[in-house]
């Protein structure tokens, strides 16, 4: 059974028609994550409130930044390895390679 992932896109970004079809598991995997990192958050916001040392503070950021990087590289690894190749196999590759593109423009530092 597949389910699909919500979408809950940035406002200014471009739908797509095929629905981005992901395993239960996956979903479930990085939900769990999400999860994760939002509990992190709020325990920095305990940190602030509590005037804790702003270096400790700084390693926990560091901490979320490196998951929220291990969610993008599994959401990364699972659309190369599904949905790219699916648009091969229907023939259309090269607007999901530029809709990426734009997506990846986005994600990664200039």
């Amino acid at each position: 059974m597949t389910k699909t992932f919500s979408n809950h896109h940035h406002p200014h970004s471009q739908k797509h028609s095929h629905g981005h079809i992901h395993s239960e598991e996956s979903q479930r995997k990085i939900i769990n994550r999400l999860s994760r990192i939002e509990g992190h958050v709020r325990g920095i916001k305990t940190m602030i409130n509590e005037d804790r040392d702003c270096p400790e503070v700084l390693i926990q950021i560091a901490a979320i930044r490196g998951a929220l990087d291990r969610v993008a590289r599994l959401i990364l690894d699972e659309h190369l390895s599904e949905c790219i190749t699916r648009a091969a196999k229907e023939g259309s590759i090269e607007g999901e390679i530029e809709a990426l593109k734009s997506a990846l423009d986005r994600f990664l530092p200039s």
